[in-house]
């Protein structure tokens, strides 16, 4: 058993700077120790240290309501009490076979002292990796319902940090990391995507590198009924402190909450290296368990799809080259086809072909159904209805078609973030999936939000996707949802919420400056800590000109093939899409032999070797079969990366295929030289990866038979 300890302690460097009301609690898992005091002002504060190095100074707890009765302040502190938990759970898919969950609990209950009285629990969790900690509020008379106005969560750092960044945009999470000082964070020169961000307001996870040798990543756990965190920067104190995303009255409210009630988990992930930040699992130990009682429906998967071609303008979304379309009423025959629709049935059943001969169990099709002609940015309210498809899309003939080749088809809905109208359809959408055959859907949220004033990261709208995570999993349908907020872990508690977007995706390549190389070496320590991305990887045509020399003039995606490969293991998902045309992988099938091997769901996962920003080498062991897959990739740089083998079962030998980059590959002058070369090790081997600028390497491991 791990030495745990409670006790009151002597007050750290912060606390002794100001005379206290109470003597700290303390809480100590390995070399994660935490401090709880109240001030003289009766404010409550926290503190975090990794060993002898301090994490988070001391720094200021509380929340303010509508009314003025909240809790910043000045509080007493009327009790505490612990809990230690050691327990082991198994994820329905995930990186691990087994997790565990050990913590101890610290929960801290104030009062106010003077009318109204009320009562606040903050309870903590100390791991031995970090720490989480929320506000809950108890039933009691006099506190039922009230209006957070804000959160004043500190994190007061020791420090003037590394830190990689986007802004704090409350409807967009899809921009380039900035790495910088924490003095130096500025969103004013970053073209804004939705709604200019604060100067100094950043997006969680945010990644953290101490001079010390200390990776800090700063998140938050189970977002339910409560709007996004975010934090603002103070430049020169290098303090964070929260902000959370407003509602649409005007007023500044935050969250409407009834009691009894809690807010989400405020999360500190630390460490003195950055490959134990990748395998924390924190954030998954804070959420709850599945509320999906039979899970064997749920099944992660690969999939091809009639989308890539959109984007690099070999094919339309729309039906009809026209607009000012109204749902109710238009004679959908009477259109013109503009001749370069994508859904159409002859297409998609080519994409079905595919995916038959290469045993990928999925394909996705957007642009199916009516309402594409002018469907984002018009405050349209009655966009799509999800069951009306596209004259050329036969609904019954598709469906037959890919049963017959053992093939399921992934819904589309778009909402264009006409929530109201997708809550109002959204029982028909779903039985109208179950009828034809769909067992997932991809929702999207592109544009302004309606109900018009709330954003994408606010308490409505994060409302919205939980709700929908649960309608999908009464349905049995597992949903991938794009647009929507970052996640919070929460795809423990629904396992059908396979996966997100809520980052720059792959996408980005095919229509702005692109990706920078050292993006997908960011990702991991950011946007994935809270849970699967939906990333799009597996482009093998790397230089877009070829699918449209006139609109694609110049665009490339910025990764060698080979990282592209690499992607499928270093970027998580269960849900994983080879996102190229046929007609791209056709002339490269050696190379797409990878993807159709590689697993979308993992017994064991070890991080070899990263550096945020720098590298990254990955190792999964596929679910229930002795079989690993590795991914190693970089930044701008070229690098070599050696690898040792020890991971694999002692005594058994592994052929390995090395999918490499090729001589004289980069990803700017030759992104597509590859080679494949195969040799037999055992878990004494080791290699030696030659990674090109923007590269990467991905490696099979199957064992040999005797």
């Amino acid at each position: 058993m791990r030495k745990i300890l409670l006790a009151i302690c002597l007050l750290p460097a912060g606390f002794r700077a100001s005379a206290q009301t109470t003597t700290p609690l303390s809480a100590h898992l390995e070399k994660v120790s935490l401090t709880v005091a109240l001030g003289a002002d009766g404010r409550p504060a926290y503190a975090v240290a990794y060993g002898a190095k301090t994490v988070v100074q001391p720094s200021r707890l509380g929340l303010s309501f509508a009314d003025g009765k909240g809790f910043d302040g000045p509080l007493v502190l009327a009790g505490s009490e612990t809990k230690d938990v050691d327990e082991t759970w198994t994820p329905v898919w995930g990186e691990v076979k087994t997790i565990r969950n050990h913590y101890q609990q610290l929960t801290v209950h104030l009062r106010q002292p003077a009318a109204p009285g009320r009562t606040l629990d903050v309870v903590f969790r100390v791991f031995a990796d970090g720490v989480g900690f929320r506000y809950e509020f108890p039933r009691q008379p006099r506190l039922q319902y009230f209006t957070v106005q804000d959160e004043h969560t500190e994190f007061n750092l020791p420090a003037n940090h590394k830190a990689f960044w986007i802004p704090g945009d409350y409807d967009s999470n899809e921009y380039a990391y900035t790495t910088s000082r924490l003095s130096e964070v500025n969103t004013t020169p970053i073209e804004a995507i939705q709604l200019k961000s604060d100067p100094k307001r950043v997006q969680t996870p945010l990644m953290l590198k101490a001079d010390n040798g200390l990776y800090i990543n700063i998140h938050e756990a189970a977002l339910v009924n409560y709007p996004a965190l975010f934090l603002n920067v103070d430049t020169k104190t290098f303090s964070l402190s929260s902000q959370l995303v407003p509602d649409a009255t005007g007023t500044g409210a935050k969250a409407y909450l009834q009691a009894p009630e809690h807010t989400p988990w405020r999360t500190i992930v630390v460490a003195d290296n950055a490959p134990a930040v990748l395998a924390s699992k924190l954030i998954l130990n804070l959420n709850e368990p599945s509320k999906v009682a039979e899970t064997g429906w749920i099944q992660p998967q690969k999939f091809v799809g009639v989308w890539w071609e959109m984007h690099v303008n070999r094919a339309s979304w729309n039906y009809a080259d026209t607009s000012n379309i109204k749902l109710a009423g238009t004679n959908w025959n009477a259109l013109k086809n503009n001749g370069h629709h994508g859904a159409n049935t002859a297409n998609v059943k080519r994409y079905i072909d595919f995916a038959a001969a290469h045993h990928i169990p999925g394909v996705l099709v957007e642009g199916w159904n009516v309402g594409w002609e002018d469907w984002a940015n018009n405050w349209k309210e009655e966009v799509f209805d999800f069951v009306t498809p596209y004259p050329d899309f036969d609904v019954d003939e598709l469906q037959r078609y890919a049963a017959s080749k053992g093939v399921k088809l992934i819904m589309h809905h778009e909402t264009s973030s006409s929530v109201t109208n997708y809550e109002r359809r959204q029982d028909a959408a779903y039985r109208f999936m179950k009828q034809h055959g769909y067992d997932a859907v991809k929702t999207g949220y592109v544009g302004r939000i309606i109900p018009r004033g709330e954003h994408h990261d606010g308490q409505w709208m994060v409302n919205h996707y939980v709700h929908t995570a649960q309608l999908t999993a009464d349905s049995r349908i597992m949903v991938d949802m794009h647009e929507a907020v970052r996640p919070t872990g929460l795809h423990r508690t629904y396992p059908n919420w396979l996966a997100n977007e809520a980052a720059r995706g792959n996408e980005f390549n095919a229509w702005s400056s692109g990706n920078p190389p050292e993006h997908e070496t960011i990702l991991p320590f950011t946007r994935l800590m809270g849970g699967p991305m939906d990333y799009t990887p597996g482009i093998f045509q790397i230089k877009l000109d070829d699918w449209n020399p006139a609109r694609n003039q110049g665009k490339q995606v910025h990764t060698t093939l080979a990282k592209q490969l690499a992607l499928y293991v270093t970027m998580y998902s269960p849900l994983q899409m080879a996102a190229d045309l046929p007609e791209a992988y056709n002339q490269h099938l050696d190379a797409f032999q990878f993807i159709e091997d590689v697993a979308v769901d993992w017994d064991d996962t070890r991080i070899l070797a990263a550096e945020p920003g720098d590298y990254l080498t990955t190792v999964r062991r596929a679910k229930g079969r002795d079989e690993w897959y590795l991914g190693s990739i970089t930044d701008e740089n070229a690098r070599q990366q050696p690898i040792k083998l020890d991971f694999l079962t002692p005594g058994q030998r592994y052929e390995a295929i090395i999918y490499a980059d090729g001589p004289g590959a980069d990803w700017q002058k030759n992104p597509m030289a590859y080679r494949i070369t195969k040799q037999v090790v055992t878990s004494k081997s080791a290699l030696r990866l030659q990674l090109a600028p923007g590269g990467g390497a991905a490696v099979s491991f199957k064992p040999v038979r005797k």
